[in-house]
This record gives C-alpha cells, structure tokens and sequence, in this order.
C-alpha cells in the first residue's frame, strides 16, 4: 500500500489529529479510485485487529468520515461508544459527539451508517455520502442530499504509544544480517562430534503454528515460500504423528546440524491432546518415528516400534514451547499447569528449552506493517512477558517470530527473526552439551548413518 496516496493533505491531517487524544498514524487500507467503488472491496479490506476511519473526499473540497473502535466486518450493527463523525472544511473541523456518547453503526447491502451523521451510499458503481444536516453540519437548514465523492478511504489507525521510545532488544536489520545468520547457520558445529544433528521438539497447543514454523524456517532457508503437506488445520490439531523434519542447508542440499520434530498438540489436560507422559516419553526418545498418538491410549513398551534404550541421536536435546501471541491471554488455567510440570520435568532432564512466540504481528499494528519494529512494540513485549509466565520462564527465554501463512514470497525482516530464533535454539542447545560432556559420546547402538 505503500505506493498508493491518500487524499488526505498534510494540513487536513493536521486537523484530523486534533480529533484524538493522542498522537495517531494511518495506514491506507482502502482508496475507491485505486481499488474501485466496490462495497465488497471495501469491507474486505477490514480486518479484525485495529480501529478504523472512514474518509470521504466530496467534490467542494471538504472531506467527512467517521472513526470506529473495531471492524466492521465483526457484526453488521453495533454500538460503539468510541465512534465518532468529522467534517473537515477549509481552515475548520469539527467532531460530533465531543464527548463519549454511542454511535450506532450500521451496514446493509449498500451503505454504512454512523449515526445520524455520515451516510455513506453506493448507486451505480458511484460513493455518494448523505448527511444529516441538523446532527453535525451547524445551523444551516439544508435537507438530506446525496453528495457525489471523488474518492473514499479507508485507514487503519494505530496508537503510537504502541511503539516504544527505545527497542528493548538490539536487531540490525539489514540483507548482510540475513545472509551472515544463513552463513552461520549452515556452517554451525556441535560440540559433540558423535552427535550428526539435535532434534529439538516443538510442544503447543491447537493452532499455535508448530507445522508453519517448520515451512517458515525451510522457506528462509531455501528464500522462497515452500508449500508443504504438513500444514492445516482442525479442531484437535492438524498433526497427529511423531514426525521429525531434517533442515536443509539448501534444496536437495545435505541436513544442516538441526531437525525439528513436530507432535501431536497439546491439549488442556491428558484427555484432550498430548498427554503429559507422552511428551516425556517423546523426550527421552522411546517413541518411534511415525507413531499416531492416539487420544486415551499412552505409549508404553508393548506400541510397535518401542525404542526400550534410546540413544543419545535418538532423545531430545531441546524442547520449544510454541505459544500463539494472539491466544496467550487466552489460555486455560489447565494448560498453564500442563506447561509448568512440563518445564519443571524438562528441567530436571537438563534439558534446555525455549518459548516461541508465534503470530507476533496479529497483536501490534506496527509490526503487521513492518516486522522490525517486534522489539520496539509494546503489545508484543506484553505478550512475551505473558508467555513466559506460563511457561515458568524468564522473558530472555522467549523468541518472537512471523511466519510464513500468508504470504508468497519471502520478506528480508521476517527471515532475519526466523533466523535469529534458530540460531538461539541450536546455541542454547550447544551450551546445554558442553555443559554435560567434556568429549565426544559415542552412539551405544549400531545405527551410526545418518
């Protein structure tokens, strides 16, 4: 959107300001000159993360609209106790209501009403905005009119006491930083010869991208968006087998020294997902690649495939608690024990574990619009130090990223935080080895290929 311009002068700006309380930006979501006069296209173009103004641009010069506190697409009438309407002409603008005082809103099959102050129609692939003299336009006694528009606009408004005044954390966000960390990655040794590649595992609930992650971070390496069979969705989770996914150094390229292995989601206690013995069981690597978790039915020693001594290549070595920003509030009670008994088991294992934070640009407008402002946004900071709690963790153990779902070419920004997440789960990893073996381990059984 970047590349379209708004109606919208800077001295009209200027006033619009006036009508918040604080400081604001607009983001261009919709301009009826460059997308069409369609009303499916404009209502398409809300979404439900954010606060909206409607602008209408009328052929005198003025331009009129209205601000709601959330999108239009989530119900068809409503009232919204922060809405208001606006009229800008001239030198003036002014506001109604001036204080909070329910604006009903409202769309039928070809117009959006705010009130009895903006109307806004579509007759003959044309915007016509009506208004209601008496409500917002003075004393004059006009009757209701029907006034063509050059053009109508529809912008996202983001808070700018949303982005905070210094980054908690440091990220040079250059094209050399995604190629150094893919560089890095590629080339990076464990500190145990014996050991070809670590499996970290990726532990979460319904939907908290643990399948998307993994095509996010193969689309970053390859640096393009790769489409494949292990993504979907469904009410108790898309995965249901014990799958381990080597990472390629490149396509068709040898495994580089990570593979993630993606199980069955947890649920909110044993009976509604992954159960806690499952999971450990996973970890301590006695589940076999390709076992179906079955709902009531835990692994034990009589499951075909039982891996009774499990080798160091065939455990764990590192586990990602994966959460969804956008849900993190949201969680039951019960999965927040489930993952502190698990984080406290995992512990006890040594074990090292992180959290990854998924879906960190559906709660910050900023970084919807660019991904390098994650560590400037306070929204996502909240919903860090909140993922942490859950897990028992410390906020440095938190790793926020974007993946991959939407779109089809890959982003230098998202790469540079997908990369960085990885290259914080292999050192974790590494550090965790160093600390428990002075010298190469050599695999107890005869399965030494890789």
């Amino acid at each position: 959107m970047a590349s379209i311009a708004s109606s919208l002068t800077a001295e009209n700006e200027e006033k619009l300001q006036n009508f918040f309380s604080r400081y604001v930006r607009f983001h261009l979501l919709y301009k009826s000159s460059h997308h069409g006069a369609d009303f499916d296209q404009l209502l398409n173009r809300f979404d439900h993360h954010g606060k909206y103004v409607l602008m209408v641009f009328l052929r005198s010069g003025s331009v009129r609209g209205a601000f709601v506190s959330k999108s239009l697409m989530d119900e068809m009438k409503y009232s919204d106790v922060e809405a208001f309407v606006f009229k800008i002409e001239g030198k003036y603008g002014d506001r109604f209501p001036y204080s909070p005082t329910a604006i009903t809103v409202s769309v039928d099959s070809d117009s959006i009403s705010f009130g009895k102050g903006l109307n806004l129609k579509l007759v003959n692939d044309t915007w016509y905005e009506s208004f209601s003299t008496d409500v917002i336009y003075g004393r004059r006694k006009l009757e209701d009119d029907n006034v063509y528009c050059t053009d109508v606009e529809l912008h996202r408004v983001q808070d700018v006491d949303d982005i905070l005044p210094n980054p908690w954390r440091e990220m040079v966000w250059y094209k050399e930083t995604r190629e150094n960390l893919r560089k890095d990655f590629v080339s990076y040794k464990l500190v145990l010869e014996s050991l070809p590649r670590v499996k970290v595992l990726l532990l979460g609930p319904v939907g908290s991208g643990k399948s998307s992650f993994i095509n996010s971070v193969r689309s970053t390496i390859y640096n393009r968006v790769i489409h494949l069979p292990n993504v979907g969705t469904a009410v108790e989770g898309f995965t249901q087998k014990m799958t381990t996914y080597d990472i390629r150094v490149n396509q068709r390229g040898s495994p580089s020294v990570l593979s993630l292995c993606d199980v069955m989601a947890l649920g909110d206690d044993d009976s509604t997902g992954l159960s806690y013995a499952d999971a450990l069981a996973v970890i301590k690597g006695h589940v076999p690649e390709g076992y179906k978790f079955q709902k009531g039915v835990t692994v034990t020693d009589a499951v075909s495939g039982y891996i009774e001594k499990p080798t160091l290549k065939e455990q764990i070595h590192g586990v990602l608690f994966v959460l969804d920003a956008s849900k993190v509030t949201t969680y039951p009670s019960s999965l927040e024990s489930m993952l502190r008994k698990l984080h406290s088991t995992i512990s006890e294992l040594g074990i090292p574990q992180l959290v990854l934070l998924t879906n960190v640009d559906q709660v910050s407008l900023a970084v919807q619009e660019d991904v390098k402002d994650v560590y400037s946004s306070r929204p996502v900071q909240e919903k860090m130090q909140k993922a942490a709690t859950l897990v028992g963790l410390p906020l440095s153990y938190v790793l926020p990223v974007k993946n991959y779902v939407s779109r089809l070419t890959v982003d230098c920004n998202t790469d540079i935080l997908l990369l960085s997440a990885v290259m914080s789960i292999l050192q974790a990893v590494n550090d965790s080895l160093e600390d428990q073996y002075d010298f190469p381990v050599p695999l107890t059984r005869d399965d030494d290929d890789v």
